[in-house]
């Protein structure tokens, strides 16, 4: 039987910021990263690794990376998420994925061949994804429902330009080390991934040493008994997901859409350099991303909130499209690129 706790008190929905949403929030920062380094500099370093070892089918080779990432992660996750509804599960598989993820992140920093670099890239990009499935599961925990789109795009605005603090350091130190420190590039490119890792782990410890799992079901006596009825809770989630159509029809929705905008996101980078765009081109204009993402975050939680969700999320598919479109159509030189990334951003 299922079973939860009474939700503490939750602030009014215009109030400030409580220290539980905050602590929330810097998450992101952390998480993101990774994901501006795995945007930007891990493409690149692994474009070199192929060429070096005469691979010709480099972005079909990083694609399948990507790949393979995601359907781990799309497997292992319906039945790790019925798991982590148990008492005190939540944070576990949390911490888990992020431990996985900070560790083949600091690995990749290894002399590693082509092929054990990339499997390091999948392992912290499941690490990634992992953890932010029970993140963002967490925010139910965190906040009432009517906070839930504030705090969230917060989370999202944070991200993006927090992530930028620790991009300029390893990207200071990949094109200025040289010549200051007499480390070579890839010695410089090796300390990035390493440098990340560590700003991860710091904005991370707030989340791990504040969360409690509000909503759970059954109680720590319980917990191997429901661990043995997840596969029978699983099935009779699946069996009710397929009664209400509202349900089912925006998962197969969300699934294109995100996958969508996952792959321009992984692909970028790749995409760009085998089009012959300059490295230093790339990495700029992602990072002007990052900038023009930060305001149009929060003003879309805002914008969420007056003409509702579902019309802000309409709107934001359609314009997807058209940048999927005018990349596919368009995108042959840094400038485009350039267009590409405010666009996204």
């Amino acid at each position: 039987m299922a079973t939860e706790t009474a939700p503490e008190h939750m602030p009014d929905p215009n109030a400030k910021l409580t220290t539980r949403e905050k602590k929330w929030i810097v998450y992101d920062v952390g998480n993101s990263a990774f994901v501006m380094l795995s945007t930007a500099v891990v493409p690149i370093y692994a474009n070199s690794l192929l060429q070096s070892a005469g691979q010709s089918n480099i972005v079909s080779t990083w694609g399948y990376a990507q790949t393979i990432a995601s359907l781990i992660i799309a497997v292992m996750m319906p039945v790790l998420g019925s798991m982590a509804d148990v008492q005190g599960m939540k944070v576990k598989f949390f911490t888990g994925f992020f431990l996985t993820g900070v560790v083949a992140c600091c690995a990749m920093a290894l002399p590693l061949s082509w092929l054990v670099f990339l499997v390091m890239c999948i392992l912290a990009t499941v690490g990634l994804n992992g953890s932010l499935t029970f993140y963002d599961s967490m925010l139910v925990d965190i906040t009432s429902n009517e906070r839930m789109d504030r705090v969230s795009s917060h989370g999202f605005a944070w991200g993006y330009i927090g992530s930028t603090i620790p991009f300029i350091a390893c990207i200071a130190l990949i094109f200025g080390g040289p010549s200051l420190l007499g480390w070579s590039t890839v010695a410089c490119t090796r300390a990035s991934f390493v440098i990340t890792a560590l700003w991860w782990v710091a904005f991370t410890i707030p989340l791990l040493t504040s969360y409690k799992q509000v909503h759970y079901r059954a109680t720590a006596g319980q917990t191997g008994e429901a661990i043995r009825g997840t596969f029978a809770e699983l099935g009779s989630t699946f069996r009710a997901i397929r009664k209400n159509k509202p349900l089912w029809m925006f998962m197969i929705a969300f699934f294109f859409y995100i996958d969508a905008v996952n792959t321009v996101i992984s692909m970028s980078t790749s995409y760009g350099t085998q089009l012959g765009i300059d490295s230093t081109h790339l990495v700029m204009a992602l990072l002007v991303t990052q900038f023009v993402a930060f305001p149009s975050a929060i003003a879309y939680g805002k914008l969420a909130g007056r003409f509702g969700a579902k019309t802000m999320i309409t709107t934001a598919v359609v314009a997807y499209i058209c940048i999927v479109l005018f990349a596919a159509f368009f995108l042959r030189s840094a400038t485009e690129f350039w267009i590409l990334a405010i666009l996204v951003g």
